[in-house]
């Protein structure tokens, strides 16, 4: 799975690039917790890194799990065989030498400054970086893609990586991410180092002395966006601004806005409940519970309780015994209330709320457990 520094990666290079300031703004935020995709991906990553090496085979691989994600047929079916065959139409003749995972930097040009590559190859006179997309959301351009430069770049200044490049006349930048066909760019070799070039200015000015800051589409992953300058200037022009009397053009513009506003209202709210749920205070607000959606307590005894009034398999059973609501509305129909005892009413998790919202704040016992126990180890 590509790793990188904190100064400057692969998938944080046209944001450094475009916005200097935001390197030290990230550097202020607390690391987010991972999240079920970001483990699908490291699942899929691993599993695929370990097949080109020849670790391992598909077939020993289906069940393998990595963070609670199991790697299962279906998976399979919609990810990693899709990407498999992807590389098959890349490299039908078996052609290409390759290695993955490489780690790979800038040695003493940017020190600090790394990334790992899924795919460093050479075909012919032309040297490749592929890159493995398992996100199932928003397709990504391969077309002067800066992730995939920084590591064609990087791998140029890396002794392991270094051989696809010699005698190389030009590379190409490939992007596989099922179920999209697989994307690709051919560029020289001076269209590298023209980028690296753009890379060393713009960490050199990251590091330096009041770096600027930017908005664009960069913003859009940025970490940053709840405690940036430009995004809550940005906030509080939007509120000051009437809807009235703008035109058209205007308008426009400022559903473009919008856009960056949404994001960072979205991460703000993500940050304010983090740090509440890491047990500090962000005052005016608190966690509550999710509304409560009611549960079978045990299944197999709601099951022979709603059968002995009158349901039988074919209203009751799904995939799994239908919910509690389902079931009191079937019961109707024989003029039968739901039996006592039978469900239970649980949160989901917890949401952010004003300190005004009637429901109690959630207690919070199991950060607060864990903080007090590392206290006293």
């Amino acid at each position: 799975m590509a790793e990188h520094s904190d100064i400057v990666g692969g998938s944080t290079a046209k944001r450094v690039i475009a916005c200097p300031g935001s390197v030290q703004l990230v550097r202020q935020m607390p690391a987010k917790p991972s999240s079920k995709y970001a483990d699908e991906g490291t699942l899929l990553h691993n599993a695929i890194a370990d097949i080109l090496r020849g670790v391992s085979s598909v077939q020993e691989l289906i069940g393998t799990s990595y963070a609670g994600i199991t790697l299962d047929e279906d998976l399979f079916e919609r990810k990693l065989g899709p990407a498999l065959a992807a590389l098959d139409d890349i490299d039908p003749d078996k052609e290409m030498e390759y290695d993955v995972e490489v780690r790979v930097g800038f040695g003493d040009r940017l020190p600090g400054v790394f990334g790992s590559t899924d795919v460093v190859g050479r075909i012919g006179d032309r040297a490749v970086i592929l890159d493995w997309k398992f996100g199932s959301g928003v397709s990504v351009d391969v077309e002067e893609n800066a992730q995939l430069m920084f590591y064609a770049a990087a791998s140029m200044r890396t002794p392991e990586a270094r051989w696809a490049f010699v005698g190389a006349d030009e590379v190409e930048m490939i992007i596989v991410q099922p179920p999209h066909a697989p994307k690709r760019w051919v560029c020289d070799i001076g269209r590298i180092v023209d980028f690296e070039r753009e890379l060393l200015a713009a960490v050199k000015v990251a590091l330096g002395p009041n770096p600027p800051l930017a908005a664009g589409d960069h913003c859009r992953w940025c970490a940053a966006k709840p405690i940036c300058p430009v995004m809550t200037g940005a906030a509080q022009r939007a509120l000051r601004t009437a809807i009235a009397g703008l035109d058209l053009d205007s308008i426009g513009q400022s559903l473009k806005d919008a856009e960056l506003l949404e994001q960072w209202i979205a991460d703000l709210r993500a940050l304010a409940q983090q740090v509440i749920e890491e047990g500090a205070a962000v005052p005016g607000y608190k966690l509550v519970p999710k509304r409560a959606i009611r549960k079978w307590v045990d299944d197999d005894a709601a099951l022979a309780a709603l059968k002995s009034v009158g349901l039988d398999d074919r209203d009751l059973l799904e995939t799994s015994l239908i919910s509690p609501a389902k079931a009191e509305k079937l019961l109707k129909k024989f003029k039968q209330a739901l039996p006592d005892g039978l469900t239970v009413a649980a949160s989901s998790g917890t949401t952010l709320a004003p300190d005004s919202d009637p429901r109690p704040a959630a207690l919070q016992i199991g950060k607060q457990l864990t903080a007090a126990l590392g206290k006293l180890s």
